[in-house]
């Protein structure tokens, strides 16, 4: 009897462990940020899809959660153990060893498991996403068609105006034919039409309309001068250019929510003259896994199949198939439209300022990155954007306020008993000469 006992005993807390060690809870949320950083390099998002390594989609369910643990955490020592299983999965992928992660706790690996586990939870939310964003669109769309609306009231309303002014100018017109009878056909003549205008209809003959009249028609002839100056000033200044690329790169997803550095892409900025716009190789690094944009943030008016389309654009562009992860010899560049463009006879080096006047800058412009301080906020921005002027008073308006950094290797021996309270700005050491940027 007592060994029955034991026996059932036994069976009963091996059954309940079984049951509670397979019974996976976890923080959604956090799986899948853990999921992204450490899984989608051989694993695809969607789990029902195979890449480098297997489909996830009901893994859960074939294996335990302590196998699972232990497979995570260091599947060599698994295999090493003489487990079936590991050493079965290790073949049938050509001997290539996965990642381990011992560097992740318990509760996280749950997180991932949960998030394999139950996928729905991610759809449910993404519909309520869209949900969420149709609705901000159709708020949106009522607020333009309103405004539509106000303006052809407001510009019906100036044509009634305006046609009233002409029918009073029509009454007032028969009114001056009436008293003084038909005009003199003299007056069409071309060499006293205007002349003949201004005296007999306008002005007359008072010497103090003259007057006014030639002080108005030479304040007139200033401002027009004043106004064409301008127009000409500010020819190619393209302040607030936003033109649309062929492949949409929302800068706001990549630099400021997965907090991709500026230089990773633009690699050549820091120690080149120009930036440099990345080649798609780059974009690959990455997006050779991603094939698909599971992000929580949407721009308003797009939606996550627009932001899958950009990225077959690049496998398209660089000759990618992402069902044979293959290279086709097939590749068409992307003609991308520059933005930030000095022209030929300018010298602009990208990293004396990056490097030599990175502090300085910085301080002057109260910005964290040296980038924002000419480019603008460009981590923020969905489509890239000219942000200042870029013209030759705008470059040296800040050469004459920015410090040189002093601690600089350069500057220590330039300036080797600078006293600290005086102030060098970079004009004090020819930042306005003119063979500093033209020769």
């Amino acid at each position: 009897m007592k060994r029955i006992l034991i026996f059932i005993f036994s069976f009963s807390f091996f059954l309940i462990e079984k049951i509670y060690a397979d019974n996976i809870k976890g923080d959604i949320e956090n799986g899948i940020d853990l999921f992204k950083k450490n899984c989608t390099a051989c694993h695809s998002m969607e789990l029902s899809k195979k890449m480098i390594g297997p489909a996830l989609h009901g893994v859960t369910e074939k294996r335990s959660r302590k196998w699972l643990h232990q497979w995570i955490k260091n599947n060599k020592s698994l295999r090493e153990s003489g487990d079936k299983e590991a050493i079965a999965i290790y073949k049938e992928y050509g001997n290539i060893e996965m990642n381990s992660f011992p560097q992740l706790s318990e509760k996280q690996i749950d997180d991932i498991l949960y998030f394999i586990q139950n996928p729905d939870l991610i759809k449910k939310k993404e519909n309520h996403e869209i949900n969420h964003n149709d609705d901000e669109n159709n708020t949106e769309k009522k607020e333009n068609k309103f405004l539509v609306k106000l303006i052809i009231f407001c510009f019906s309303i100036l044509s009634l105006i305006l046609i009233w002014i002409l029918y009073r100018i029509q009454i007032l017109i028969k009114l001056v034919n009436e008293n003084e009878g038909k005009i003199k056909p003299s007056i069409f003549i071309k060499e006293n039409f205007i002349i003949n205008i201004l005296c007999k209809k306008i002005l007359g003959y008072d010497k103090r309309k003259w007057y006014l009249f030639s002080c108005f028609t030479g304040l007139f002839l200033l401002l027009g001068i004043y106004e064409c100056w301008n127009v000409l000033m500010k020819i190619d200044v393209n302040k607030g250019y936003k033109p649309k690329q062929p492949i949409h790169f929302s800068h706001k997803i990549h630099s400021e929510i997965n907090k991709i550095d500026c230089q990773y892409c633009h690699s050549s900025a820091k120690y080149g003259k120009i930036s440099g716009i990345p080649s798609l190789n780059i974009c690959m690094n990455c997006h050779i896994t991603i094939h698909e944009y599971n992000g929580d943030y949407l721009e308003k008016g797009k939606n996550r199949d627009e932001y899958n389309q950009e990225i077959q654009k690049i496998y398209q562009a660089v000759g990618w198939d992402p069902e044979t992860r293959k290279y086709s010899k097939k590749t068409h560049p992307v003609q991308w439209i520059r933005i930030h463009n000095m022209p030929d006879f300018v010298y602009f080096d990208h990293s004396q300022h990056i490097i030599t006047g990175e502090k300085t800058i910085k301080k002057l412009k109260k910005v964290n990155l040296v980038c924002n301080a000419c480019h603008g906020e460009i981590q923020k921005m969905d489509t890239v954007k000219m942000s200042n002027d870029f013209t030759m008073e705008w470059c040296i308006s800040c050469h004459r306020k920015v410090e040189i950094d002093v601690q600089n290797k350069y500057y220590k021996e330039y300036f080797p008993n600078k006293n600290k309270n005086n102030k060098i700005t970079v004009d004090m050491v020819g930042g306005t000469e003119c063979a500093k940027c033209h020769y």
